[in-house]
C-alpha cells in the first residue's frame, strides 16, 4: 500500500511502512499515545469506556501503531493478529465516541511535529480506520452524527 501525500513540497511516495524510522521509531509513538492519553484522561465522554488502568492498553496502542507503520511485528508477536473490531467489541462505540476518538488521537498527531507528509498520512488514517469500530448505534438513524465533507 502506498499514499501521494502532499509533503514539504516534493511531491514525494511515501509508503506507510516508512513511516516508524522517518518519525524516530518506538519513542515516536510512545509520545504520541501519552499525549492521546492525555487527552482521554480529561474526557467525560471517552474515559469512562477505559479501564481505571490506562498502562495496559497505552502499551497495546503504542505496540499496534509501531507494527502498523513499520515498526515489524511488535504488537503480533506478544498480542496475536490486532483484530480490532474483535478486540473492540466489548467496548460500546458510539459514533459519537467514535468521532471523539478521532478528534482526540488527531488533535495528538499534529501536536508531534510529524513531517507534514507524516502527518496527513496518519490523519488519513485515522479517517478512515476509526469509523470502522463503530459498533452501537442509535435506535433512529436521526440521531447519527453528520460529518461535513
Amino acid at each position: 500500500m502506498s499514499e501521494t501525500t502532499d509533503g514539504p513540497g516534493n511531491g514525494a511516495t511515501l509508503h506507510p511502512h516508512e513511516v516508524h524510522d522517518l518519525v524516530g521509531g518506538w519513542p515516536a509513538f510512545e509520545a504520541l499515545v501519552d499525549t492521546f492519553y492525555a487527552k482521554v484522561e480529561r474526557d467525560e465522554l471517552l474515559r469512562p469506556l477505559y479501564p481505571e488502568d490506562l498502562a495496559p492498553g497505552k502499551h497495546k496502542l503504542a505496540l499496534f501503531l509501531a507494527q502498523y507503520w513499520g515498526g515489524g511485528d511488535v504488537y503480533s508477536r506478544h498480542h496475536g493478529h490486532p483484530r480490532l473490531r474483535m478486540r473492540h467489541a466489548p467496548f460500546p462505540i458510539t459514533p459519537e465516541a467514535a468521532a471523539r476518538w478521532a478528534e482526540l488521537m488527531s488533535a495528538a498527531i499534529r501536536e508531534q511535529g510529524f513531517p507534514a507528509d507524516v502527518e496527513v498520512l496518519l490523519l488519513r488514517y485515522v479517517a478512515t480506520a476509526t469509523p470502522q469500530m463503530i459498533n452501537r448505534y442509535p435506535e433512529t438513524p436521526d440521531h447519527l452524527p453528520v460529518h461535513p465533507r
